[in-house]
Order: structure tokens, then sequence, then C-alpha cells
């Protein structure tokens, strides 16, 4: 049973490679492919996978995937490029028409399954009351570039499923998505490297800016990748929220971590996120404000009748285990999560002018 993992060396993509581990009958056949490939040291779970580097966004591509995915049972595509946020374009090379290279190298392949990472992030603004269901738009957050780039993917395979019914295709729709492993990543894709990340080894944010719609879900990347290895072995198709209760709220934040409620609105959170993002302070814009505020909450009913699976860590132990992750720099050896000190982000990077939201930190 052979499965190419896209983008298998990142948060998810490591997650996936532990849980297809756990498979026994039949074994599974790992691929991996990323543009960057773990050493021949890395260990587990990195050990014991047919690696091919590839940058999926780049010319010609869909030809070397194609190859790669011959006689594949199910492609699982992971790959997405988060920074540099000052570099759009880069970005969408790599999202969108690297997304296409995928789908298009699954077809010529006669790939029988192809396994599409999205997002809560494709979604349309919703409702911060109650969950919505798959059925909800999919057409994205209008400023937000994340948002945009994952809805038009979406909308590439709405016309490959229409086109190319004996194709499985299947779309995987998390939360946040969290594990300490991934703790240096996201600081460096995320909060950048003056925020004095290590104060978070006393379990304490002072202060929490609070709005009524900073209501977001979460997800432990461990479950996360059972909803990936569930849709590959079964025979679902279409798309699956993915999230864990309880949902995260300011107050939910600052009783747990020992700080207080700040009242910020809107404007006043993206206009200091667009300031701090241009003066090279912190590396997101002020679109992912945007996206904070505006994505729905997520009904997971589907994934729970269709795939079987629920949520085994909840979204507090989850961020609870990220934020131990970031204040102790952890790493893995795959280069996507690694620690090493001088990247964009970290701030020995800093210090050799790779600003943040500039340079390839992957």
């Amino acid at each position: 049973m052979r499965i190419v993992i896209v983008g298998a060396t990142g948060n998810v993509g490591t997650a996936l490679l532990r849980r297809l581990r756990q498979e026994s009958e039949p074994e599974p056949e790992l691929v991996g492919v990323a543009r960057r490939l773990p050493g021949p040291d890395a260990g587990e779970p990195y050990d014991r996978v047919e690696w091919h580097s590839c940058d999926v966004g780049s010319p010609g591509a869909a030809d070397k995937l194609a190859a790669i995915f011959a006689g594949a049972r199910a492609v699982v595509h992971l790959a997405w490029q988060i920074q540099p946020s000052h570099d759009q374009r880069t970005l969408h090379r790599t999202n969108v028409g690297g997304s296409r290279a995928v789908i298009d190298a699954a077809v010529r392949a006669g790939v029988p399954a192809l396994v599409h990472a999205s997002s809560v992030g494709t979604y349309a603004a919703g409702p911060k009351d109650h969950p919505v269901s798959e059925r909800w738009p999919a057409t994205g957050v209008p400023g937000s570039s994340y948002s945009r780039d994952k809805a038009e993917v979406e909308a590439l395979l709405d016309s490959v499923e229409r086109e190319r019914p004996e194709l499985r295709v299947v779309r995987l729709r998390p939360g946040l998505t969290f594990q300490r492993d991934a703790g240096t990543e996201i600081t460096r894709y995320f909060v950048g490297p003056l925020a004095p990340v290590r104060l978070l080894r006393y379990g304490r944010i002072p202060l929490v800016p609070s709005n009524r719609r900073l209501r977001m879900q979460a997800v432990h990347a461990d479950d996360v990748a059972d909803a990936y290895a569930r849709a590959v072995l079964s025979e679902a198709r279409g798309p699956f929220n993915i999230a864990a209760d309880p949902v995260l709220t300011p107050e939910l934040l600052a009783r747990h971590f020992h700080g207080w409620t700040v009242p910020v609105a809107a404007p006043v959170l993206r206009a200091a996120a667009a300031l701090t993002w241009r003066a090279r302070l912190q590396p997101v814009d002020a679109g992912w404000v945007d996206l904070a505020l505006n994505a729905p909450l997520m009904s997971s009913d589907r994934a729970e009748t269709e795939l079987g699976w629920t949520a085994r860590i909840d979204a507090l132990t989850a961020l609870k285990e990220l934020f131990a992750g970031m204040a102790h720099t952890a790493e893995t050896a795959a280069p996507p999560l690694s620690g090493a000190p001088d990247l964009p982000g970290r701030p020995a990077g800093l210090l050799r002018g790779r600003t943040p939201g500039h340079g390839n930190p992957y």
C-alpha cells in the first residue's frame, strides 16, 4: 500500500508519518515529498520513508510528481507556504500553483484518491455563536490572502471532481493545529523574534486582547493526522471539518494562563497588526486578524459519523502543549520544524538582517 505525502516534513506531515507507522496490515509504503529533505540521520518518524525532493510550485513539477505518484493508493497533499508574507507572489506560486501541479499529477498518474489539506480558512465569514457544517460557503475571507488561496484551491478541486469522478477527492478542514514539536516553527512563522516566548514556560500570559469575535477552534496535530489516515484508508469523499472542544476564547485563555483580558476593537487589532508587520517587527499581516475575526466555528459531526473520528486531546491541552514547545524551542530534524538559530523569525536571524516576513524560512 503505497501512500505519497506531499509536504511530509511539516507540522501535520510529521504527525501523519507517526500515525501511519501504526498501521500493520498491510504495512504502508510511505513516500515523502518535500522541497528540502531530512538528513540521513534524522531518525523517527522520517526514517524508513522513500524521500523525493520537489518544489511543487516550480516549472515541470507536475511531470516529476506524476512519476513519484505512479502506483500509489493515495496522495495526501499537505504542502503549503505561510512565509515570506511580504512576497505574496511566491506564496501564491507555491500554494495555488503547487496545488494545481499536485492535482494534475494525481490525475495523470491514475491515483485512486487525493486527500487535500484545506482549512477553516477556506470558509466565508460566519457565525461565532454556533458551529457550521461543511455546507457553509468555501469562498474565503477576502481580506486574508491565506483564505483566498485556500478557497481558490478548493475551486480547483471542485473542477476535478466534476471532470474526473473516478478520483476520490477528500478535503480536511481543520482548525488551528498544534503540537509541541511545532513550537519553534509556529514562533518563526506567526510570532517572530521579538516576542518574549520564553516567558510562556511560567504558564502566564499577563494581558490577553479581547474581542467578541475572537473565538477560534484548535486541534492537536496527532488528531488531525488520525483524520488523514482514516480518510486515506476509507472510501470517504468530500469535505470534513476537524476541530476539538472547547472553543478558545480570550476569557478562557486569561483564566488558564493567569492573565487579564483587555477589550480591543477590531479596527485597532487590524491597525496594530498592519503597522507592526510593515515595520518588520512581526511576520503576519492584518489579513490574519481578518481571518481570526471572521472564520466560523465548525461542527465535526460528519467526521465523527463517516470517518469514526473523535478528538482524543482537547483544544486547551493542545494549546498548552504548543506553548510549552514555544517556550522551550521544541524542534525536529525536518527543515520546516528546525530550530536553527539563524533562520528568519529567530533572534539570530534578525541579527543577520533576516527580518520577519522576508526570506524563505522552510
